[in-house]
Formats: structure tokens, sequence, C-alpha cells
């Protein structure tokens, strides 16, 4: 199932917790090579971890992590704002109708469902939220995946060829997307609606009036 966990929320769930922090190390220092840091027990956090930011995550069956990605409005500090100046010319991405999403992660045994899966937790946060685009830097290799997922990005700036190329996208999630999404992982919009508002079931108070008024 799909859970939207903020930060400030995530020991509630310290199995689900533990192995997304896990599988970002196997997946961005060991698979990929990213040099990022990972903590004497295993995980890779970052600085944008410790802004609350909303994980969504793909919990599978056993409570440990399948996928998950990272969001943070840009109206604050954001990755793109603070190291990915260039590819956008300098101009800086902040709106409150938009927010970045990162750390984009699959664990080593993810099904293929969890893709599909994250994409439709994007699109009931920018739904649910009234946001109206996602930003975010993405390398070659992510082309193909968005493609099979039907979310291309519109490519606003690039640099580098072939597998050195990184670019930055923005995405825009319409209601067009959600028949083949819910369609692809055999599940109603009635259950990806209740997976969105039970996450917020027991939220604080000001989440629970912030996710009211969108």
């Amino acid at each position: 199932m799909l859970r939207y966990i903020y930060a400030d929320s995530l020991h509630k769930f310290p199995l689900l917790r533990d192995t997304m922090f896990r599988d970002r190390a196997i997946q961005f220092k060991e698979r990929l090579g990213w040099d990022v840091s990972v903590n004497d027990r295993g995980e890779e956090r970052d600085q944008y971890d410790a802004l609350n930011p909303l994980y969504v995550i793909w919990e599978q069956a056993d409570g440990r992590h399948g996928g998950s990605m990272r969001f943070l409005p840009t109206t604050g500090r954001t990755m793109i704002n603070e190291h990915f100046l260039h590819l956008t010319d300098g101009v800086r991405v902040e709106s409150p109708l938009i927010w970045e999403c990162t750390r984009f992660c699959l664990a080593p045994d993810a099904g293929r469902e969890t893709s599909q899966a994250l994409a439709l937790g994007g699109a009931e946060v920018m739904a649910n939220f009234a946001v109206e685009h996602f930003v975010g830097v993405f390398d070659r290799r992510m082309v193909r995946i968005y493609r099979m997922l039907d979310i291309a990005p519109e490519v606003i700036g690039s640099t580098g060829e072939g597998k050195e190329m990184i670019g930055v996208g923005l995405w825009q999630m319409r209601e067009e997307f959600f028949p083949g999404a819910l369609a692809r992982l055999g599940i109603t919009r009635e259950t990806s609606l209740k997976w969105f508002h039970q996450s917020f079931s027991d939220a604080a108070p000001e989440k629970k009036r912030m996710l009211e008024a969108a």
C-alpha cells in the first residue's frame, strides 16, 4: 500500500523508515556511485531529510520499504535552487504551486508495480494539495522509466550528453492520468484515496488544516 508520511512521523513506522534509508544507500551509493553520505547504520540521509519533507512510500506486505519519493515545497529550501541552478540558467524555481520531488528510490527486491504506485502517489499529492507541478532533477536512466509510466516531464534545462546527461523537468499530472495507472495496479480510485486520507487521519492539526485548505 501507499503511505504518505512527514519526516516527523517516521518514528511511528520504524521498519519502513529504516529500510527506506538503507535502500537509498544501496541505490544511490552502491549501485549508482553518487557522492552521498551513508551513516554507520548503513543509511543514506542528507540535509533535506531534516526539513520535514513529505515522503510517499510504497510499503510491501511485510512492512518493509518497496520504493519512495521525497517532496518539499519550493517556497523553502530545495536541491534545485541550492545545487542545480546551472540547469535553469540561474533562474530559481519558487512557487507555492510547485513542489520539488527528489530521492526516487526502489528497493532491490521491488516488484514491477512499485514505480507505478509511486507515480500514482505523486498524482494524489498533486490533486489533493492543489499542486500544479513537480520539479526535479533526473539522469538519463530515468527517461525510460518516465516514458513507461506515461509521466514524461517537460524538460526546462539540461547538461551533458548520453549517459552523462542531467536534466531538470516539470511534471503535471492531470485527471486523465489516473485510469491507466489504477488499471495497471489493479485498484480503484477509492482505494487510492483511502490510502491517502488514512495517512493523514492522525496528522498534526496544522497538517490537517493544510490538507483541508487545498
